[in-house]
Formats: C-alpha cells, sequence, structure tokens
C-alpha cells in the first residue's frame, strides 16, 4: 500500500481494532521518516541549520545567559532506527536546545499567582492548567530566571508508571499566568531554532515512545526519565521550512482521526442503543404474534445488532431471560403441567423422610401473588429450591494453604468460589485435592450438581463436572429424578444474580445466607418443556459463539490489513 493508497483507505483502517489510535501513530512514523510531505530541494539542509543552533549556543554561553554543557559522544550506528531522507540529520536533544532540567519541587500553598505544572496538567491532549497547585511567593527567589516556562517549552513527564513518557508544548499565550514553572516530576526541554511542535511530534512518535517504560531506570514504583537519558536522546532534524509542512499535514490528519473517532463512537453507541431498544420490546412484549413480530425483526437485522462483542453478550443475557420467562419455545398443551410434576417431588421427598433416607425440611412461606415478578405461561408454576431437590450449603473448612495433612496424595477435588466464578456455566477446574483425611471432614457432591456462591463473588453459578466438596460459602443444588440435570436452573441463576446480590449485607465481605436462597423465586415449566427450553438455548449459545468467532475474525482481518500498511508504507 503506497503513501496515497493510505490516504484513500484511510476511513477503512480506521475501523481497525484500535484503529484510530493505530493511525495517529502511523501519522506521527510517517512524519520523522520524512514519507509523510514530499522533500524539497530548494530547503536548506538541516546541516545548515545545526550549525546555526551551533553558534547561537556558544553565543549565548560567552553571554552567560546559558551554561556550557559537556561535550556528549558521538551518534553511534546502533541507535539509529532508521535511515533519514536527504537533507536530514540525526542530532541528539542537547545538542539543539538551550535548557533541560527538570523543575524543582516548590513550597506549595493553596493559592497565589505562579502556578505549579506538575504531570498531571500534561496530558495528551495539551495542558489542564486547571489541574495545577501553586507555589508559595515567598519562596520564588529561590528559582532562577531560565526556570520560568517560556512559549515553546516542551514538558516531559519524567517519573511513574502510566505517566511518564507524556510531553506536550507549553504556550505562554494561552494561560493566564505571568509566571509558570515545573516541579521535580517534569523535566523542561527547550529547542533553539527549531520548530517545537514538530519536536513534540518527534518525542510523541513510536519511535521514543515504544517500551518507553520498559527502557525508563528505578524501580517498578517510581520509574524515571532521567535528565542525561533526555539530553542524550537523539533527534531527526528535517530542514526547517519542512518541519513546518510537517507540523501542518500532522495536524490535518490528526483533525482527520478526530472526526473518524467520533463517527465511529456514534456508530457503536447508535448499534448499542439499537439492540438495546430491540431487547427491551421482546422482553416487555406478552402476546405471541408480537414476540414474533419483534424476534424476527431482531433476526433481519442479525449483522447490524450483533457486530460488537458487547451486544453479543447481551443477546446471551436476553436468550436466558427469555427461556425463564416461557417465551423461547412454545408451550405444548399436552406437557403434564408444573403443578403435577410439583406434586410429584413432594411424595417422592415425603417417601424418602418416612424412608430415613432424608431429613424432613422446614415449610416454606406460602407464595404471595405480589412477590410474583411476572407472568407465567399456562402450565408453568413458581417454586423454591427446597421443593425441588436436595439443597445446601457445603461442608469442606480448610484451605490446602491452612491444614495441607488433608490434601498429601489427595484424589478428590476441592471447588472454591473462585472455581464457581470462572466456570461460566460448567465447573471444570478446582483449588486442590482431598485425601481421605480431607474427605472425612467435607461432604461429596455428584458431578452435576448446580454451585451457588453465598460469599465474596455473590450469586455465581455453576454446574459441576466431576464429583467434587465444596466449602459452606458454596450452596448445592440437586435437582429431583423426576426433572433430570440442572441446567435450566444455572440458566436461571444467571438471570437472577443481580437481583440476588441486593440482598448482600453491606459488609466488607457481601454475602447472602442459604435463608435468602431458599425463598427466591423460581419459574418452573413442565418436565417435557425444561427439555426443549435448555435445547433452544444450547443452540442459540452455539449461535452466539459463531457470531464471536466471526466478529473476532473481522477484527483480527482489519488488524491484519493495518499491520500489511503499516509495514509497507513505512518500509518503502
Amino acid at each position: 500500500m503506497k503513501l496515497n493508497a493510505f490516504f484513500d483507505n484511510f476511513g477503512l483502517l480506521a475501523d481497525a481494532p484500535n484503529g484510530v489510535q493505530r493511525l495517529r501513530e502511523m501519522i506521527l512514523q510517517l512524519a520523522v521518516q520524512g514519507k509523510l510531505v514530499p522533500q524539497a530541494p530548494g530547503d536548506e539542509p538541516a546541516s545548515v541549520l545545526l550549525e546555526k543552533i551551533k553558534a547561537e549556543k556558544e553565543r549565548l554561553v560567552n553571554e552567560r545567559k546559558i551554561k556550557k554543557n559537556k561535550p556528549l559522544p558521538p551518534i553511534k550506528s546502533d541507535e539509529i532506527p532508521y535511515e533519514l531522507p536527504n537533507g536530514w540529520k540525526w542530532e541528539r536533544l542537547d545538542n539543539i536546545c538551550s535548557y533541560i532540567q527538570r523543575g524543582r519541587g516548590p513550597k506549595y500553598i493553596d493559592e497565589s499567582n505562579i502556578p505549579v505544572i506538575s504531570q498531571k496538567c500534561i496530558q495528551w491532549d495539551g495542558f489542564k492548567i486547571e489541574r495545577a497547585r501553586f507555589v508559595d511567593p515567598s519562596s520564588i527567589e529561590k528559582y532562577t530566571e531560565e526556570r520560568f516556562l517560556q512559549t515553546g517549552d516542551l514538558l516531559w513527564n519524567s517519573t511513574g508508571t502510566g505517566t511518564i513518557g507524556r510531553v506536550n508544548v507549553y504556550s505562554h499565550e494561552e494561560n493566564l499566568y505571568d509566571l509558570v514553572v515545573a516541579d521535580s516530576h517534569v523535566t523542561v526541554v527547550r529547542p533553539i531554532k527549531i520548530n517545537s511542535q514538530y519536536i513534540y511530534l518527534f518525542l510523541a512518535s513510536p519511535v521514543v515512545q515504544f517500551g518507553f517504560e520498559e527502557r525508563a531506570s528505578g524501580t517498578t514504583n517510581q520509574i524515571e526519565l532521567n535528565t542525561t537519558t533526555v539530553k542524550n536522546q537523539i533527534i531527526a532534524v528535517p530542514p526547517v521550512p519542512e518541519q513546518k509542512r510537517i507540523v501542518a499535514k500532522v495536524d490535518e490528519l490528526m483533525a482527520l482521526c478526530d472526526e473518524l473517532e467520533v463517527r465511529k463512537q456514534q456508530v457503536s453507541k447508535n448499534c448499542i442503543q439499537l439492540n438495546d431498544a430491540s431487547i427491551h420490546k421482546l422482553l416487555k412484549v406478552s402476546e405471541p404474534k408480537l414476540f414474533n413480530k419483534d424476534w424476527q425483526r431482531i433476526c433481519d437485522n442479525f449483522e447490524l445488532l450483533y457486530s460488537k462483542p458487547e451486544n453479543v453478550a447481551k443477546l446471551r443475557q436476553a436468550i436466558l431471560q427469555l427461556a425463564v420467562q416461557g417465551k423461547l419455545v412454545p408451550q405444548d398443551p399436552k406437557d403434564e403441567p408444573a403443578s403435577v410434576l410439583l406434586e410429584k417431588i413432594k411424595a417422592e421427598k415425603e417417601r424418602l423422610v418416612k424412608e430415613g433416607r432424608i431429613k424432613k425440611s422446614k415449610p416454606l412461606p406460602l407464595i404471595d401473588s405480589v412477590e410474583v415478578p411476572y407472568e407465567l405461561p399456562v402450565g408453568w408454576e413458581w417454586c423454591r429450591f427446597p421443593e425441588i431437590g436436595d439443597f445446601g450449603r457445603g461442608k469442606s473448612k480448610h484451605r490446602p494453604r491452612n491444614a495441607p495433612e488433608l490434601y498429601i496424595d489427595g484424589t478428590v477435588p476441592l471447588v472454591q468460589t473462585g472455581d464457581v466464578a470462572r466456570s461460566n456455566g460448567r465447573i471444570n477446574t478446582y483449588t486442590g485435592l482431598y485425601n481421605e483425611k480431607g474427605l472425612a471432614q467435607s461432604k461429596l457432591w455428584n458431578k452435576g450438581t448446580m454451585c451457588i456462591t453465598i460469599a465474596a463473588n455473590i450469586a455465581d453459578s455453576g454446574i459441576l463436572g466431576f464429583d467434587a466438596c465444596f466449602p459452606d460459602s458454596v450452596v448445592g443444588f440437586v435437582p429431583s429424578d423426576e426433572i433430570g440435570d440442572a441446567k435450566y436452573f444455572e440458566y436461571f441463576m444467571r438471570t437472577a444474580k443481580s437481583r440476588l446480590t441486593d440482598f448482600a449485607s453491606s459488609t466488607a465481605q457481601k454475602n447472602i445466607n442459604l435463608g435468602i436462597l431458599q425463598i427466591v423465586l423460581i419459574p418452573l415449566p413442565p418436565a417435557p418443556e425444561i427439555k426443549r427450553i435448555v435445547a433452544k438455548v444450547e443452540d442459540l449459545m452455539a449461535l452466539c459463539d459463531e457470531l464471536e468467532a466471526s466478529i473476532l475474525k473481522s477484527q483480527t482481518d482489519c488488524d491484519k490489513l493495518m499491520e500489511a500498511a503499516v509495514t509497507e508504507i513505512l518500509a518503502a
């Protein structure tokens, strides 16, 4: 892709993941390599400019306006990142500046007429003078004249992960204060006879910024861009007229990037809003004909609505919500109603109590119509977990680090709340392996048990993929044999999670108790419909997987196009 083709495909490249940001980086890289604007043979070469700068520095030293600097080492070939166009020259930053120095730590005061530029004032989109603190006027006599900022000074953040490397050009005319200084975390760079905006572009370009924090000295918590490093930084110096052309072209292209970014954000916002409105309407409608019409509208606009991962995540949640509202599959009048299913489960539990195989449960409160969150389809019933299966807390009490003797040569998995939280519906990981001693102080739950967390990660759920133990911060649920597996109820828990967390206490470690889960209302369909719902959800979740894979592929293809464009243009 040649440079003209790059400009022609600007909008297409912007659609890549982080496309606009990549375009900005590419513009800066092209600029400082001399590939953004054509060279003009009539321009006075940079070598002549550097001689003029040298002469000017000598004059300022002779007039004692600046100090004479120690000679810097010549630039070695292994320091040069790329070949420059004719008329350009590599030079060290200190050799083209009259002043490079870190600011000083001031004596602060709440308010004065002398602001102090700190790192938080220096952002990529300009200076935030309103974030500045102020220096005590009584200490201003300690500042020598060169420490007061001048128009054209570059201010370079010099400490701290996440802030180091940010740079911008100071303009005295844009501020309301006569005197402004920098603090000790900012390096002041004052160029001579070189366009400050051009130097800003170079310092902001990937050739300087890439891997900046890794190259900085100091500890992880307080990395430093020391003054010696700043002074030795090499700069690609173009002829003066070309500096101006580069700055003007970059300004033009960055303005275009701004427009593309706004447009891209608006398109994304519109897509998300349209999807939200469509799903909201779908969840609210109760009449089957209207539901089918709204669902068909979503299907007809699938490519538009589900071109973004966040929309697919919302679709997954809507599918689960439709499933537990009885809207995902049609009801079959021939199905034995859930009321009969509940009677069968009740009779089975009474038989097991009489045989001494299970304990008699405490009676649950009657379901009040006021509690019911929505109207169920014909044949469905509201119920509670203890009514329809084995429901209780885990018993494991000792983590591996607290009781290692329970885990030596262990074979029985111990599942913790984190395993449930990470499960995405199917628990396939465990925290440790109990031996016989560990198992003796716990309870083994069978594969297929639904787990619900009631501490730390509240109301996360997943189904055991193996026999396992778990602690009392996890509740287990095994549906009656009359129902079958727990998948439908795990889908329900995902839709109910946000409501359950409202019951959590306001302690440092939030939790919900077993009593709260015991009275949660569950929409129970007829047994055959449960199977149809689970099958439909699995089909639709597979479709969501395909959508996400397609989105990822599209993003990857755009990213490859961007990479190819970058490689071809920068290598040209």
